[in-house]
């Protein structure tokens, strides 16, 4: 690896870090909060996946959470969105190829060669961090739109990996959206069955009984352009009531999609991670 940032920030740094990995099969980039605890312990990890068209960057220069994390103890990893670089298959949409990689394994040409982005986040990434930071081994996981959508999906294929899962305006459904149409279909093919293993509503829909049951805790801006469109919370809403499945959903009143909307209440969602990671 390769440290190819540092930043001073509320007695701890902020971080970038560049290392090659296998599971993409390029260089990539992440960045890592360590807060002053970290100096004298290990600390716990949060995992923080962003949307489209955003890079390890946007979340730690614009949400604010370091003066959080900080606070509780909690060490913030945010990984880039997708793999990237020369030979690295791509398009010229906003919503697929570089910068939206949608935390999923892809099965397609030309996508399989690289968008392997689910194996990243769950096993090379935490594996990597592990082992160069002082972390303990409780994790937990949050995400914003696509990231929303990954890291519901994480959490729930992965039962007793993460202590507590959040996310802001997520893609719920994918399946039943034009950016999870869009994406899926190129990543996955055109087979809709095997879309369902991605798609947040179907995994709590065919849980098992017995299953974790992890509380799941979602922001939402009723002012949000894509509310209707593609994010349409009700079906999370509706799929936890049939299962039986713990959701707390908070639709917050004149907030949008934007970085404005989670740096008001990213403080909320670092307390209530950290709270889960102490327990």
């Amino acid at each position: 690896m390769q440290r190819i940032e540092s930043h001073a920030c509320f007695g701890g740094t902020q971080e970038v870090w560049q290392h090659r990995s296998g599971v993409l099969g390029c260089e990539m980039r992440y960045g890592i909060y360590l807060p002053p605890q970290a100096a004298r312990g290990d600390c716990p990890v949060l995992y923080w996946l962003s949307g489209l068209t955003c890079s390890e960057q946007n979340f730690i220069t614009k949400a604010g959470a370091q003066r959080y994390a900080a606070e509780h103890g909690v060490i913030i990893v945010a990984p880039d969105t997708s793999p990237r670089g020369e030979g690295v298959a791509d398009a010229d949409s906003y919503d697929l190829g570089q910068g939206a990689g949608f935390y999923l394994n892809a099965t397609q040409s030309p996508w399989a060669a690289h968008y392997r982005m689910y194996d990243y986040v769950v096993e090379e990434l935490p594996a990597l961090v592990d082992a160069h930071f002082p972390t303990t081994t409780a994790r937990a996981v949050s995400g914003h739109s696509m990231g929303g959508h990954g890291a519901l999906v994480v959490a729930l294929r992965n039962p007793g990996r993460y202590r507590s899962v959040s996310a802001f305006s997520p893609i719920v459904a994918p399946t039943r959206v034009p950016w999870g149409h869009k994406a899926f279909g190129a990543y996955l093919g055109l087979d809709a069955e095997s879309w369902r293993e991605w798609d947040a509503c179907e995994l709590i829909i065919g849980s098992q009984p017995g299953a974790e049951k992890l509380s799941l805790l979602v922001d939402q801006g009723e002012d949000d352009e894509f509310l209707d469109s593609q994010l349409q919370p009700t079906r999370l809403q509706a799929a936890c009531e049939a299962a039986g499945h713990p959701l707390e959903l908070r639709m917050r009143a004149g907030h949008d999609h934007s970085y404005y909307f989670i740096a008001s209440f990213i403080g909320e969602h670092v307390a209530h991670h950290a709270a889960a990671l102490r327990g």
